[in-house]
C-alpha cells in the first residue's frame, strides 16, 4: 500500500475525505433510479406512451457510455479536479431543464444531458486509484460502494413517496439540491490527485490500443459490464413487472425496488473486508456466480407457477451481493492492468458497463409486454450473467499463461 497523508475533510491540500468519494459514487446512483418509480405518472403527465418514456433509462446510460469514453482521457491530460468542477456544474443546468421541460422529447434531451454525471462514478474511483495500490484499491472502492450503496437501496422508496406527494418533478429538485451540496463538496475538499502525465489530450486517447490489446483489461471489463447488465436489465424491466404485471403503487414499488441495493451492500462489505486478503480474481468469481442464482432462480420459480413480486425482487438480492462482489473487484483489475492509465481504464471501462446496459434496458423495454410476463426480462438477465462468468474465467486463463512472467499482458 502506498503511504497516503492525513486527511482533513473540506481541505483540499490533503487528498479527499472518505465522505466525498462516496457522495460523488452515491450521486450517480440515485441520479440513475430515484425517479423510476415516477415512469407510469410521468408517462401519464407528458400523454406518452411508458415505452417512450422509459427510453429516459436507455439514452441517459447510452449518452453516459459515451462520455465516459472522453472523461478518463481528459481526465489523465488535465486533472481529475476540473473534470469534476465541470462536469457537476452542467449537471445542474441538464436538472433545471428536466424539471422545466414541456414535453416528453424536450425532458429526454435534458435527461440525457443529466448523463454528465458520469464523471462523478468514473472519476471517485482513478481518484482512489491514485492513491491505492490494486489489492487496497479494490479494498477502497468495496468501501466507499458498500455506503454509497444505500443510496440505491433508498432512493426509489424515497422517490416513489416524493412523487405521491408532491408529483414527479419533486425527485428532481432533489437532484438538483443534492447536485449542488456535492459540487460545493468537492470544491472545499477534492484537491487534484492525478500525476501530470506531460501528454497532449491527443495522446492520451492514442493510448486506448494498449488498453484494447490486454486480454486481462477485457476480462475485467466484461466480466463487470456482463455481471451489472443483469442489474440494468432490471432497472428497464422492473417498473414494468411491478407496476404493470403485479399492479404495485408508486410507493409500494419504490420500496421493493431497492431489493439489489441490500445484497449490494453486502457484497461490497465482503470486498471491503476481503479483497487484500483473498485477492479480486476470487472475489468476481464468487460475484459472478452469486449474479447467476440469483437470476436462475428468480426463472426457476417463475418457470415452475411460483412466481410472485416477493420471489421476483427477493431473489434480487442476490444480484445485488453478485455486483457487489464483482464490479468493484473487476475495477480495481482493470485499472491495474496499466496504472498509468487508470482514468482512461475507468472511463473505457465504464464505458462498456453503461453501454452494454444501455443496450439491454432498451432492448427489455421493448420485449416486455402484458402477455409476456417477467420471462423476457430473466431469459436476457440469464444470458448475461453466464457471460459474466465466462469473462472472469478467461482472466484466470490469461494469468496462468502469464504466470512465469510479471503480468505485462
Amino acid at each position: 500500500m502506498q503511504h497516503i497523508p492525513s486527511v482533513r475533510f473540506l481541505n483540499r491540500s490533503t487528498p479527499p475525505h472518505l465522505m466525498t468519494l462516496i457522495m460523488l459514487a452515491g450521486m450517480s446512483a440515485m441520479v440513475m433510479n430515484m425517479f423510476l418509480p415516477s415512469l407510469p405518472n410521468m408517462t401519464e403527465y407528458f400523454h406518452t406512451e411508458y415505452r417512450l418514456m422509459q427510453l429516459s433509462v436507455a439514452l441517459f446510460l447510452g449518452v453516459s457510455a459515451i462520455l465516459q469514453i472522453l472523461i478518463g482521457p481528459i481526465s489523465d491530460s488535465i486533472g481529475r479536479r476540473p473534470v469534476l468542477l465541470g462536469g457537476l456544474s452542467l449537471f445542474l443546468l441538464a436538472t433545471l431543464g428536466c424539471i422545466f421541460a414541456p414535453t416528453a422529447h424536450v425532458f429526454l434531451f435534458f435527461r440525457m444531458c443529466q448523463a454528465v454525471s458520469a464523471v462523478a462514478m468514473v472519476l471517485s474511483r482513478a481518484v482512489i486509484r491514485d492513491l491505492y495500490d490494486q489489492n487496497e484499491s479494490a479494498s477502497m472502492i468495496g468501501i466507499v460502494t458498500m455506503f454509497m450503496s444505500v443510496v440505491p437501496m433508498i432512493s426509489p422508496a424515497i422517490g416513489g413517496l416524493l412523487d405521491e406527494l408532491f408529483g414527479w418533478r419533486a425527485n428532481f429538485w432533489a437532484f438538483f439540491i443534492i447536485g449542488g451540496i456535492t459540487l460545493w463538496v468537492v470544491w472545499a475538499d477534492l484537491g487534484e490527485t492525478a500525476t501530470s502525465t506531460g501528454k497532449s489530450l491527443g495522446a492520451q486517447f492514442r493510448e486506448y490500443p494498449e488498453l484494447l490489446r490486454s486480454p486481462r483489461f477485457w476480462g475485467y471489463s466484461l466480466a463487470s459490464a456482463c455481471c451489472s447488465g443483469s442489474f440494468f436489465a432490471y432497472l428497464g424491466g422492473a417498473p414494468f413487472v411491478g407496476s404493470v404485471l403485479f399492479h404495485m403503487s408508486p410507493s409500494m414499488l419504490g420500496l421493493v425496488f431497492g431489493a439489489p441495493a441490500i445484497g449490494y451492500m453486502t457484497g461490497n462489505a465482503i470486498t471491503g473486508a476481503f479483497a487484500t486478503r483473498l485477492g479480486v480474481n476470487r472475489l468476481v468469481l464468487y460475484g459472478c456466480l452469486s449474479n447467476l442464482f440469483g437470476v436462475a432462480g428468480s426463472l426457476a420459480l417463475f418457470l415452475m407457477g411460483y412466481g410472485n413480486p416477493w420471489s421476483f425482487f427477493g431473489m434480487m438480492m442476490f444480484v445485488g451481493v453478485g455486483n457487489g462482489l464483482t464490479i468493484p473487484n473487476a475495477t480495481a483489475g482493470m485499472l491495474s492492468v496499466r496504472p498509468h492509465l487508470a482514468g482512461t481504464a475507468s472511463g473505457l471501462g465504464g464505458a462498456i458497463q453503461i453501454g452494454g446496459g444501455a443496450m439491454l434496458s432498451g432492448l427489455v423495454g421493448t420485449l416486455l409486454t402484458p402477455e409476456s410476463g417477467a420471462f423476457p426480462l430473466l431469459y436476457m438477465m440469464c444470458i448475461t450473467s453466464v457471460l459474466a462468468l465466462a469473462a472472469i474465467c478467461t482472466v484466470y486463463w490469461r494469468e496462468r499463461q502469464l504466470a512465469p512472467q510479471v503480468l505485462p499482458d
